[in-house]
């Protein structure tokens, strides 16, 4: 079967479960930060997971991994430790912090598997059930986890490129928010391999003014541009304004998604975006945990759990909006 090929069937099973993750488009509200959870439908005992991923403060797309791991440390009745940070060094010391606490379970994200390497595997050394989830597949099994909840992001990515292709799109500027991110390279790499028309442009994710200057720039100097494609929702919103700004006629399209962009969808804003599920990655990172530690159970059979692509458009964007 080839790649593509894989990327549709995929992309069809993930669209079936949209109804169910349908949570993953709104986010969900915050516990207190570096607790939640507890209390669960289980009659285990209270276990603690460790749940650290690289979100940059305010992207909303790391609200609905949270949800989900917070909906299934309720019902597990697990306590959820949630810290992020996005550097790669500060999110490894979070690794060994949590290592030092001796927690029952860690939940993490490999976006520079380099940086996280070394603490995960001395996780893992300390007998800690380290499972990781939304980046780093090509590394999560070298470094000793026991499963991977997540897109296979390059694959995502040539399914993107696939679409633009049959949309006979022009020139598409595939914008990556945060340099060293493995995942978000991946997905313009992918895009590359099935789109003949795609250039990559690196903006700073942290600073809306850069991101916003920096695309509003390049489209004002290549008039040949009529896609933009940004890899996360917020970036599609000031991805909207630069092409206002510029006075370009490019379209916007997207990976991943919160309201506003499904909203976009909706008004015929933005084109369509990739979903990978995010609330679903979080559920099952933390339900995974439990399995293996009061079941001695894992998923995944030493392969990805995948939880995407799969494309909202005009045509299924109602599904999301229905909650």
């Amino acid at each position: 079967m080839s790649r593509i090929t894989r990327v549709s069937v995929v992309a069809t099973s993930a669209v079936a479960a949209l109804a169910l993750a349908a949570c993953s488009s709104s986010g969900g509200k915050q516990t207190d930060e570096g607790g939640g959870g507890g209390g669960g439908g289980v009659d285990t005992p209270e276990m603690t997971v460790a749940f650290i991923t690289h979100a940059e403060p305010g992207d909303t797309f790391w609200d609905q991994v949270r949800a989900g791991a917070e909906d299934a440390a309720k019902k597990n009745n697990v306590k959820l430790e949630y810290t992020a940070n996005p550097e790669g060094a500060g999110q490894s010391n979070l690794v060994q912090q949590a290592t030092d606490k001796k927690v029952d379970g860690i939940a993490v994200t490999l976006a520079k598997p380099e940086a996280m390497k070394g603490n995960v595997e001395k996780a893992v050394a300390a007998d800690i059930p380290v499972v990781a989830l939304n980046a780093g597949m090509n590394d999560w099994k070298e470094m000793g986890a026991l499963s991977f909840f997540g897109q296979d992001d390059e694959l995502a990515g040539e399914a993107a490129g696939e679409r633009l292709t049959e949309e006979k799109a022009g020139k598409t500027l595939c914008v990556i928010q945060e340099q060293g991110h493995v995942g978000l390279e991946s997905r313009c790499k992918g895009v590359a391999a099935t789109f003949d028309k795609s250039e990559k442009i690196y903006v700073k994710g942290t600073d809306t003014a850069n991101v916003q200057s920096t695309i509003t720039a390049k489209l004002q100097q290549d008039k040949d541009i009529t896609h933009v494609l940004t890899l996360g929702a917020p970036f599609a919103l000031i991805a909207q304004k630069s092409v206002d700004e510029a006075g370009s006629k490019a379209k916007v399209a997207t990976f991943d998604l919160n309201d506003e962009a499904l909203q976009q969808i909706k008004d015929g804003n933005i084109e369509w975006a990739v979903d990978q599920q995010p609330y679903v990655q979080g559920y099952q990172a933390v339900d995974s945990l439990w399995l293996r530690v009061n079941k001695g159970a894992s998923v995944g059979g030493g392969e990805p759990s995948f939880t995407g692509p799969a494309f909202v458009d005009d045509k299924n964007v109602d599904l999301l909006l229905e909650d």
